[in-house]
């Protein structure tokens, strides 16, 4: 037994050999952001609670909320091909830590709402321009798992700051915006000291691209692919709408229960999710993603077959294998598919696909929900994951294609 366990440790570790330094900076950066990253998981309680504005108002300024994520993917795609990902990166994260101590002091509907559209302008701005960066700075045979990296830092962050967000507004909500802009600030500190100063490798924009007319807008193959990523996407976001709904409504399960099977997904994406992605970095990505497609989807269309919570920590299973299978392959994908100096467009164009399925993904969701029922959502799930699958399959043939025709 301690053979086994010292072998399972030793293929960890060995999925994080040879990654630069540079990702690993770039995800501390990342992990220290997201470890104050509070105020959004208790903004509509905040609203309705502190505030006193109706429960309709609330899921307005949220929605607010989704469309500066729109804006704030494309400028930070864009701004980074324009100042460099440094410039972008440090600006955001400086800009958001004010924007989120500012709105602490503000009351009136509309100040708070003007508010909330100009944070999330700047604090998704950093998005696509630390994958740009972390893109450029990590060799294409290695990107796939500098984004695994990134990812684990992202739910290392999100596992801290809620939790810490939650037993601050027990005492007083107006600590969580106060955290969330120091810790902001605090990851704009560590960058500028660690990254900014240093001008890591790929954080400024070409000086003279050879490429300088390529466009995502252009790339036939890349607007197929992103389709699929929006498919994906609103899948994906149902954890946030009718998913936890309808373990409450169907399973009886209470929140902390709904709580810790979210927090299962986040262990096995810790556990998992660099050793996977070590093995099949090699791989025809295609393949890998195609598979984890079946699980995702897969993981969701099985909902009504069972009952109770050892059922429901059995589907999580799957659609987390799923989820680790697709998204730091997808990331890799476009990053190696990029042109070194429109990198950021795509790396933008990308997210803000995502954030596109963050505003339609539960609005859909609802509405087969509330007008069909639970089960056609979720068989509706099912056939949608055959359709991505054969999708990433002929996907995979344009691209063989494409390359015979380079050769």
């Amino acid at each position: 037994m301690a053979g086994l366990l010292k072998n399972l440790l030793k293929a960890y570790t060995a999925s994080f050999a040879g990654l630069p330094g540079a990702a690993w900076l770039l995800s501390l950066v990342v992990l220290i952001n997201r470890s104050g990253s509070m105020v959004l998981f208790f903004m509509s309680l905040y609203l309705t609670d502190e505030l006193r504005f109706s429960v309709a108002d609330a899921g307005n300024i949220i929605s607010v909320y989704g469309f500066g994520y729109l804006a704030g993917s494309f400028l930070g795609g864009w701004l980074s091909d324009k100042w460099g990902t440094s410039r972008v990166q440090l600006l955001s994260l400086a800009l958001s830590g004010v924007g989120y101590i500012a709105i602490r002091f503000l009351s009136d509907f509309y100040e708070v709402a003007i508010a909330i559209f100009l944070l999330a302008v700047v604090a998704e701005a950093f998005r696509p321009a630390n994958a740009t960066a972390l893109a450029n700075v990590a060799p294409p045979e290695k990107r796939a798992r500098a984004f695994a990296l990134n990812r684990l830092a992202i739910n290392l962050g999100i596992t801290i700051g809620p939790a810490l967000g939650g037993f601050l507004a027990t005492l007083d909500y107006h600590y969580l915006f106060w955290v969330d802009g120091i810790t902001s600030f605090a990851a704009a500190v560590i960058f500028y000291r660690l990254l900014f100063r240093a001008k890591a490798a790929g954080s400024a924009p070409l000086e003279n691209p050879t490429d300088a007319g390529a466009s995502p807008s252009k790339d036939r193959i890349f607007l197929f692919f992103l389709a699929l990523v929006l498919l994906i996407g609103i899948l994906f976001f149902q954890i946030f709408n009718t998913w936890p709904l309808f373990l409450r409504q169907n399973y009886s399960l209470l929140e902390n229960q709904i709580g810790i099977l979210l927090a299962l997904n986040g262990f096995l994406i810790i556990l998992l999710e660099m050793p996977f992605i070590h093995r099949v970095e090699n791989r025809n990505s295609m393949n890998i993603i195609s598979l984890g497609v079946l699980l995702l989807f897969g993981g969701f269309a099985i909902l009504p077959l069972g009952r109770g919570f050892g059922y429901a920590a059995f589907t999580v299973i799957i659609w987390t294998l799923g989820e680790i299978l697709i998204f730091p392959l997808t990331s890799a994908f476009i990053a190696n598919r990029a042109p070194d100096s429109t990198r950021g467009r795509y790396m933008g164009a990308y997210i803000l696909t995502y954030s596109l399925a963050f505003i339609a993904g539960p609005a859909l969701g609802s509405y087969l929900y509330s007008h069909f029922g639970p089960t056609v959502l979720w068989s509706s799930a099912g056939v949608a994951g055959v359709i991505v699958f054969a999708g990433f399959l002929t996907l995979n043939r344009f691209l063989k294609r494409e390359a015979v025709l380079r050769a």
